[in-house]
């Protein structure tokens, strides 16, 4: 169940992919999920695009976030990380698969880096999200 409200002021563009601002009521936990790339169990990377590596860091972070007792819908901001030179739409077309056609997605920002901690990595994400306490 979703607690924070989302808010698309009229004034602004409006995109399907994000929302403009989110609030979150006192009261609430905050869960914060550190960056995540597209590594698997194994610890090897889920493929060499943005695509297969933003899935498989999507996926860690469900894992997270379950393990933490929250679901993607709890998400009230992301943060990504895309390397220089390759496609943020590929992230996007990735998120949207995960997203689907839930309502209220999260905020969202997106930054191209030089590079990341991981070689070969060229997507990390990180999240808040907020859960009734």
């Amino acid at each position: 169940m979703a607690i924070a409200t989302h808010i698309n002021p009229s004034s602004m563009p409006s995109n399907p992919a994000f929302t403009q601002a989110v609030r979150v009521p006192a009261g609430a936990d905050t869960i914060y999920i550190g960056g995540q790339n597209g590594l698997d169990a194994s610890g090897q990377l889920a493929g060499a695009d943005v695509a297969a590596q933003a899935r498989q860091a999507l996926q860690n972070l469900s894992t997270c976030l379950e393990a933490a007792g929250a679901s993607i819908e709890d998400v009230v901001k992301w943060t990504i990380l895309i390397v220089d030179g390759h496609d943020v739409r590929a992230g996007f077309a990735a998120f949207q698969e995960v997203w689907g056609q839930r309502p209220n997605p999260p905020a969202i920002t997106v930054a191209k880096v030089a590079g990341l901690a991981i070689p070969g990595a060229v997507v990390e994400i990180e999240a808040v999200a907020a859960v009734l306490a």
